[in-house]
């Protein structure tokens, strides 16, 4: 396994069941192992990079209508 740090940040001022919701979302995915908000527009996720990529990411958080980009760590 080859595990992978990514920063999202979020426009949004998300509330708390935004971020549940999409925490849980990003579950739901095949190899996304710990994903979790720790400042109030970022996003930490913590992935199986030989099972996806952010670029997934990033489509779900656009198709959802949100205005995310990747921050480097």
């Amino acid at each position: 396994m080859n595990g992978a740090d990514i920063m999202v940040h979020f426009q949004e001022n998300l509330d708390a069941g935004q971020k549940n919701s999409i925490e849980s979302q990003l579950r739901e995915i095949e190899g996304v192992i710990a994903p979790r908000f720790n400042k109030e527009h970022l996003l930490l996720i913590y992935y199986n990079s030989d099972k996806t990529d952010s670029s997934v990411f990033l489509n779900m958080f656009k198709s959802k209508g949100y205005q995310a980009k990747l921050v480097g760590i």
